[in-house]
């Protein structure tokens, strides 16, 4: 992992950063920083998706329309996404391992009060306050894992830490399945409480409360950036029923438009900025984090199809529809960790555009299998292609993101990633189910499929787009310390 300063900070921070105490004065096992910082954060990632095995049984049992499904969904990212950077900065002011317990705190609690939401209303509520504590788990488990662990195991680490979050994600299906079907769809949340109360004490043992540059937390932008992308993706929500040319739609992108526009604004005058600008003149950070977002928006949107359509069209229950994914769900687990240890040989960029080259064809083929009577064995190529594509992508991208950052900018630089990643991920579901509802899709066998592969094609189109500009990032090959 690349700790080299590419340009000065001077003039950027109030006072000078609190440095982590170095690695061989610790005496934590490194297993045990690596659990207390993964835990976490794989509740976290894990709720991305995991809400999906249950979309239909929620539909059938609160009455929610498919628009509201997608906010069960995007009501947790965005949050997630929006407050992300303003965790950081709150993290680098008062202690990091903090914010990062207040944030597991948060969560539990709120995954506590979704479980026992009666209205959609109220359980879209409770997933925009877990997204609120996610977003203080996510990009603060990666820092202080690196500040926890000696640097010769920082890319072992780093690679561990990403094949978790790569499983977190990858495994919400077949999770969320088999716990619906095993209880009921409140127990997808329930199961985040005693985890919770796990990773509280654990963070308290193993990891270090680090400090980073104490500056004045940015709240315009938090509010510029949040209200741009609610703008953005309530637009494209709400563009297949009121018209995309209504005054209400055409408003709403118009406007989100304008909000991220002045953020950037913002964000290049402000002497303590949520979004430091100079991070994007370093290519690796630019591209890595644009493959990112196309990353997430292609293969989660994807993902949110692809899970209703083995429940709504093949009849499978939501443990089924789980076990069907596994190929895909479990192909990460296994590479992921393995590409993480392999890229400073290979290096970032083979192993990126290669994972994106796969997926996309794993998408593509997908779309052409899907049918009314589509088998097991039809989709078992396209899952493998899938999920060995998904696992080549997660670590190195955490790498590349991180390459030329110096030490004190790991949390916002992480935090920057973690942010765009998620706003891909609530932009694909709306995006592809927008595609999916112009096409005439309905949450039934007959009116499904039809408008269920031209939303599949469209995500797969966007991840082989985002493998062309992997082409362009630096090779990646070496790692300094």
């Amino acid at each position: 992992m690349t700790s080299m300063t590419t340009e000065p900070t001077a003039g950027r921070v109030a006072r000078q950063a609190v440095p982590t105490p170095p690695a061989t004065k610790r005496r934590r096992p490194i297993w045990l920083a690596i659990t207390a910082a993964s835990l976490p954060m794989f509740m976290a990632t894990l709720d991305n998706l995991i809400v999906t095995s249950a979309l239909p049984v929620i539909h059938a049992h609160l009455g929610s329309t498919v628009e509201s499904l997608q906010w069960i969904t995007n009501a947790y990212t965005l949050t997630f996404a929006a407050l992300m950077l303003l965790a950081v900065s709150l993290g680098d002011r008062i202690g990091r391992r903090s914010v990062f317990l207040v944030g597991i705190a948060v969560f539990t609690v709120a995954s506590a009060l979704a479980a026992l939401s009666t209205t959609t209303g109220a359980l879209i509520l409770w997933r925009a306050v877990e997204g609120v504590g996610a977003a203080a788990i996510m990009p603060l488990s990666l820092t202080l894992l690196v500040g926890s662990v000696p640097t010769a195991f920082r890319t072992a680490a780093i690679g561990i830490w990403s094949g978790v979050s790569g499983l977190g994600v990858a495994l919400g299906p077949l999770i969320g399945g088999a716990v619906v079907q095993g209880w009921s769809w409140e127990a997808i949340f329930w199961l985040n409480v005693p985890v919770g109360l796990v990773a509280v004490p654990l963070a308290l043992i193993a990891l270090p409360n680090s400090f980073g540059a104490r500056v004045r937390a940015d709240f315009v932008g938090v509010l510029l950036a949040g209200a741009g992308v609610l703008g953005v993706v309530f637009g494209i929500v709400r563009g297949n029923d009121l018209g995309w040319s209504s005054v209400q739609v055409v408003g709403s992108l118009i406007a989100g438009g304008l909000l991220l526009a002045a953020f950037i604004f913002w964000e290049a005058r402000t002497p303590a900025p949520l979004l430091p600008l100079r991070f994007f003149r370093d290519r690796s950070f630019s591209l890595a984090n644009l493959v990112a977002m196309t990353f997430s928006f292609g293969s989660f949107g994807a993902v949110f199809i692809l899970i209703q359509f083995l429940q709504v069209v093949e009849g499978k229950t939501p443990l089924q529809a789980g076990e069907w994914t596994m190929p895909w769900t479990l192909a990460p687990m296994v590479i992921a960790p393995i590409a993480g240890a392999i890229a400073p040989r290979i290096g970032t960029r083979a192993l990126i555009a290669s994972g994106l080259a796969l997926l996309a064809g794993g998408l593509f083929w997908i779309a052409a299998a899907m049918s009314r009577d589509t088998t097991f064995l039809a989709l078992l190529g396209p899952f493998l292609m899938a999920g060995i594509g998904m696992g080549l992508v997660f670590a190195p991208m955490s790498t590349a993101v991180l390459a030329h950052m110096a030490p004190d900018d790991h949390a916002k630089a992480s935090g920057t990633n973690s942010t765009l990643r998620e706003i891909g991920t609530a932009l694909g579901i709306a995006v592809l189910t927008a595609v999916f509802t112009g096409a005439g899709g309905q949450l039934t066998p007959v009116g499904y499929v039809a408008a269920a592969q031209p939303a599949v094609v469209v995500g797969a189109a966007v991840v082989a787009a985002s493998a062309i500009t992997a082409l362009f990032l630096p090779a990646g090959r070496s790692v300094t310390s």
